[in-house]
């Protein structure tokens, strides 16, 4: 059995490294990809392929003090009804560019706050989509919704369009830690919105909560839980808080001296993970956790589990295309992604072009190295037969590099005939081998802790 001091001098509790929810990862990508790399990615697609599509909406009625991603507030709804268009226009762009027969497996509006959207905003996007590309059979459209922001209207107009699973932020129930994350969403109103969610027959309700913050005790992620337990989600995500305010300045406002140390955040961590799997769900990966029944425990179960920017998926497509300022797509070719800023964003799409300025095209032992991780983070277990069929990976030298991790990491990884496993007690180092794989210099990039 592993312990805690073991996990300490591997540099569990200090190492600073990627999610990995790409790879490389996005401070990797340069402006060797623009909008005309974008173009041509998109048609080269063959005809009647499946694709997944992201629409990110950046804004939020009031900005939480814990979230990093790229957002702005906003008290009117103007700014908001502008940025529709735009997203309009790009679908235009996307739908002139795109081959023939291409259908839709996935469909995810994240933000920001998608529900922010009026009816009428919404129907306006669901049917513009309709115009790009039908839903494939047994599609999934997903909609991130904030419990604050969500009424009986607005979910009757996404259920109309097909909505078949929702997300919910909940992050933490207790009183005191919400007010100092800037977080005002107490257990009713999570509550009444669920009960919109059922009654309306949306078949599947993902919850997102978060471990690690201020003040955050055994105690009180456990009373979180239970609450989040009598919800019944289908699958939930278990997030650690990432304390970055060097990058999201309003993480400022939330008080360090409060936050829990990184021992105690294995500790919250793992006491949060014993309750979901104690009421029946399994592990999936790293931070998720999901009802057996869910497609997560089924892709899981029979190897189809991936990874991607929304974090665990079971779309096997290799395309996703990200619309919206800030939105990253992937092809088989690299990573794209557009301006962060919306005013740029918005005077490119105005302008008749994509508004793509970074990203990365794959090369050398890029989607080697991106399906080792790949398979590390889903499964614990990387095979070395697929990376020699799939690949052209010479065996004798994976051998040698799985190896020299064993030794690295004081031989926990097991090497076997079938290539490098992470038993159960070892997963914490997880992220921290998945780096060990990275043959990129991250030591400019700030990333949040490996627990």
């Amino acid at each position: 059995m592993i312990t805690r001091t073991q996990l300490s001098r591997l540099g569990l509790f200090d190492a600073k490294v990627p999610r990995y929810t790409s790879y490389p990862t996005a401070p990797h990508f340069s402006d060797a990809v623009d909008d005309r790399t974008f173009s041509d990615w998109i048609g080269a697609l063959a005809e009647g392929s499946r694709v997944s599509l992201y629409l990110h909406v950046p804004f939020c009625r009031r900005l939480c003090w814990f979230c990093a991603c790229r957002t702005q507030g906003t008290a009117t709804l103007s700014p908001v009804e502008s940025y529709v268009g735009t997203l309009i226009r790009e679908l235009d762009l996307l739908k002139a560019r795109l081959p023939r027969g291409v259908t839709l497996s996935r469909l995810h509006w994240g933000g920001g706050t998608p529900t922010l959207l009026t009816p009428d905003m919404m129907r306006r996007l669901i049917d513009k989509v309709a115009e790009v590309a039908p839903f494939a059979d047994h599609a999934e459209f997903s909609v991130e919704i904030d419990p604050n922001e969500i009424d009986r209207e607005r979910l009757d107009v996404m259920v109309a369009g097909g909505l078949n699973r929702a997300s919910i932020g909940v992050q933490d129930f207790d009183d005191e830690i919400q007010r100092l994350i800037g977080r005002d969403q107490g257990y009713d109103v999570t509550r009444a919105a669920v009960d919109m969610i059922r009654e309306r027959g949306v078949p599947s309700l993902n919850a997102d909560i978060l471990f690690g913050l201020p003040d955050q005790s055994r105690a009180r992620i456990t009373e979180t839980v239970q609450k989040l337990l009598s919800l019944s989600p289908d699958r939930v995500a278990l997030y650690g808080y990432a304390h970055v305010p060097w990058m999201a300045k309003r993480q400022q406002m939330i008080p360090s001296d409060k936050l829990p140390g990184p021992d105690e955040r294995l500790a919250l961590f793992e006491t949060a993970r014993k309750l979901f799997v104690w009421d029946g769900y399994c592990e999936i990966g790293i931070d998720h956790f999901a009802a057996p029944s869910d497609g997560l425990s089924v892709a899981q179960k029979t190897g189809r589990l991936r990874r991607n920017f929304q974090g665990y998926t079971d779309d096997t497509s290799e395309v996703l295309i990200g619309l919206g300022a800030s939105a990253i797509s992937r092809f088989p070719q690299g990573y794209a992604q557009n301006a962060p800023a919306t005013s740029a964003h918005t005077a490119r799409i105005r302008a008749g072009r994509f508004s793509t300025v970074r990203g990365h095209v794959f090369g050398g032992e890029d989607r080697l190295r991106s399906r080792m991780i790949e398979m590390l983070m889903c499964d614990f277990r990387i095979r070395t037969e697929e990376l020699v069929r799939d690949y052209g990976a010479s065996a004798t030298r994976l051998r040698e590099e799985f190896a020299a991790i064993c030794r690295r990491f004081d031989s926990l990884p097991v090497l076997d005939d079938e290539g490098l496993f992470l038993p159960p007690d070892v997963r914490p180092l997880t992220r921290l081998v998945a780096r060990a794989l990275d043959a990129y210099d991250l030591s400019k990039a700030g990333h949040s802790s490996a627990i």
